[in-house]
């Protein structure tokens, strides 16, 4: 049981065994009520920053209230990942952390294009309940061939991006990634697919966690593994479609 999303690995059902008894089984019910949870939680978040706004009209907390919210969000990753049992308390934080950045950033997308933020949102849970439905009715089914081949495009993604990040502390800029090119649109483009595909393994890994009886605790992490890939998915199609905007 194979997935690219490093918070939903093969060895977290192994590190998770501890308490198995006490905590009672992971079931699918279950994990898709604590994903609606968190789901709704970063929704609730996401909107309060909305509101605020950025820029100009911003409180003067705000920033700094946005730097917490991210560092806290880097932190909690860390924490729930390498520790799962951690999840139904933590996973909750995340979620009201990670809404506050991504209500920022779609906040700031929407003052340069009007109407994007509704577009990504419509067009990733369009994604979402589709690759449900293919994955739920056997139209998908991941080989191992399928895993490795997203597990590597995924972790090519992450070396690009981190090699980006280092580059542009010392002043070194990779267009790629915010080029509004044809190609820089393919390249965000291709992300988007990966990062959709990523869904499917989520899908698998769930339905595997469910079937292995893996701990209670583990809805919450399961959620909060899913609800990381489609924030991933949100935030490429909302720099996707703000290239193409940017070409109008």
């Amino acid at each position: 049981m194979r997935t690219s999303n490093p918070t939903l690995s093969d060895t977290v059902f192994q590190r998770s065994r501890t308490g198995h008894a006490a905590d009672g089984v992971m079931t699918l019910n279950g994990t898709v009520l604590k994903t609606a949870i968190l789901t709704l939680l970063l929704v609730t978040s996401a909107t309060f920053s909305w509101k605020i706004g950025v820029g100009e009209n911003a409180p003067s907390w705000f920033s700094t209230a946005l730097i917490g919210s991210l560092i806290g969000c880097l932190v909690l990753l860390l924490i729930i990942t390498f520790k799962p049992a951690t999840a139904p308390a933590l996973a909750p934080v995340y979620a009201l952390s990670n809404g506050f950045v991504v209500g920022a950033i779609s906040s700031m997308y929407e003052a340069k294009f009007g109407g994007i933020v509704l577009s990504a949102v419509m067009l990733t849970c369009g994604i979402l309940f589709a690759l449900l439905a293919a994955y739920s009715t056997g139209l998908i089914k991941p080989s191992e061939n399928f895993k490795l081949g997203v597990i590597a495009a995924t972790g090519g993604i992450a070396l690009f991006y981190l090699a980006s990040i280092v580059l542009g502390m010392f002043g070194i800029h990779i267009p790629l990634r915010y080029d509004n090119s044809w190609i820089g649109i393919a390249f965000s483009g291709f992300v988007v697919v990966i990062a959709a595909l990523n869904l499917v393994l989520d899908f698998d890994f769930i339905e595997n966690g469910c079937a292995a009886g893996a701990p209670k605790h583990m809805e919450w992490y399961a959620a909060f593994g899913l609800l990381v890939t489609l924030v991933w998915l949100y935030l490429e199609i909302l720099r996707l479609l703000a290239k193409l905007r940017s070409r109008d």
